[in-house]
């Protein structure tokens, strides 16, 4: 095996493409039911403010990746501005909780693509797969993230202009409408609709295998950010004005439901093969992510140092690819987290906040964007994070405490030594 490092072979469209296949998962065929039941019509002021602190974060770790260009995300820059332990909990909690993500998404896709009884094999064959993928190469990866994305938006595509020509329904955009949740609901859409644009964040933690990384990264991460705000924005309409806010509160599949007004017959299977394409985007681009912050973490020593290994050929971490898809294909076969992984919300809000403050604490020489977008960022995933339902916050709190612990008892043991 050779040491421990990466190639760079991905350019500024590879890198687009990997940050929308994150961010155009499934939750954009279905994350409008739970925010319209928190905030009615008012959800699109949530997705306003879920923009504003995803744009903050988006800006801070662009700015962290232009002045650490290595694999990793915020647990590289959080190790490198603020101290090891900063580091250490923010990749902590983002590899287990999007380790929980992974399997949520393997199990979301068999529940459009698999026959009824057959889900959990199906999950279990698309880890197996989309891990295959990414051990044959990043290129491979970027590849295979191009055409889902293409086919997830072509469906979303269809939907809305399915969902549009059904006609609009009448009251659905007033003060009363707006104001259903009041000003906590509003918050909690937010929420929900925040980790629509978290994203961004394997685009980062991909920076040792990008080109120009100081150059590239910042670029394609804003890129994706602006190109996901847009998609959003016109489903939520879309489907706000096709079906109303109190329909889609209760809908299961807004996106279905709401093209379904049309009378096209075809427009059904169309929008599950989107649903089916977006849940493997995200699943594919989450085991490459996370398989990095993996690596970075081993080669630190905060995780098991046999992970660290790069391939020779293929120049990938396979190693950490293929324990995380190991890991995902066991939770995928006993355990059903579609439900259960509020925790996964709380890490990625801390996982942002660290990036903020380091990003804060960097030297005017490498400051790229104002100070305010990081203080709003900051404070934006605080106040996200206190809306959480609190089972997400304790859970999350639990998940962290592990972490700590067991960090805490590995550096007493290497003292020892």
């Amino acid at each position: 095996m050779a040491s421990p490092s990466l190639q760079r072979r991905l350019g500024l469209g590879d890198a687009v493409f990997i940050g929308l296949g994150s961010m155009i998962g499934a939750g954009v065929f279905a994350v409008w039911g739970p925010a319209a039941a928190a905030a009615g019509t008012g959800l699109l002021i949530g997705l306003a403010i879920a923009a504003i602190v995803a744009f903050g974060n988006a800006t801070s770790s662009a700015q962290l990746a232009a002045a650490h260009p290595t694999s990793g995300g915020t647990y590289a820059y959080g190790r490198a501005e603020l101290g090891p332990w900063w580091g250490f909990i923010a990749g902590w909690g983002f590899v287990v909780g999007k380790t929980a993500s992974c399997a949520a998404m393997a199990l979301t896709f068999a529940a459009y693509a698999a026959p009824s009884g057959w889900e959990r094999p199906v999950a279990v064959a698309a880890v197996v797969v989309l891990t295959t993928v990414n051990g044959f190469g990043v290129t491979r990866t970027a590849g295979a993230a191009r055409v889902i994305v293409v086919v997830s938006l072509g469906a979303l595509a269809a939907a809305i202009a399915a969902a549009f020509s059904a006609g609009a329904t009448t009251g659905w955009l007033t003060a009363e409408t707006m104001w259903t949740g009041g000003g906590y609901g509003i918050l909690q859409s937010a929420g929900l609709l925040f980790f629509a644009f978290a994203g961004y964040a394997r685009i980062a933690t991909m920076g040792e295998e990008v080109r120009e990384p100081r150059r590239v990264i910042p670029r394609a991460i804003v890129i994706a950010f602006l190109i996901a705000l847009v998609v959003y924005a016109v489903v939520a309409v879309g489907v706000l004005s096709a079906l109303g806010p109190a329909a889609v509160a209760v809908s299961t599949e807004p996106v279905a439901d709401a093209a379904a007004g049309s009378g096209w017959a075809w427009i059904g299977p169309v929008v599950r093969v989107g649903a089916a394409a977006a849940s493997l985007g995200a699943l594919l681009a989450l085991i490459a992510g996370v398989s990095r912050t993996t690596f970075a973490m081993s080669r630190e020593r905060d995780l098991p140092g046999f992970l660290d290994r790069v391939h020779p050929r293929t120049h990938v971490p396979l190693r950490a690819e293929m324990f995380i898809g190991a890991v995902v294909v066991v939770l995928v076969a006993f355990i059903d987290l579609r439900g259960a992984i509020g925790f996964s919300s709380f890490g990625v809000l801390l996982y942002y906040f660290v990036a903020n403050v380091a990003a804060m604490r960097q030297h005017r020489e490498a400051r790229r964007y104002p100070v305010a977008l990081q203080i709003t960022g900051a404070i934006g995933c605080l106040v996200l994070a206190v809306t959480l339902p609190w089972q997400s916050v304790v859970g999350g709190v639990v998940v962290v405490a592990i972490g700590v612990a067991y960090r805490g008892l590995r550096l007493r043991f290497a003292r020892r030594r």
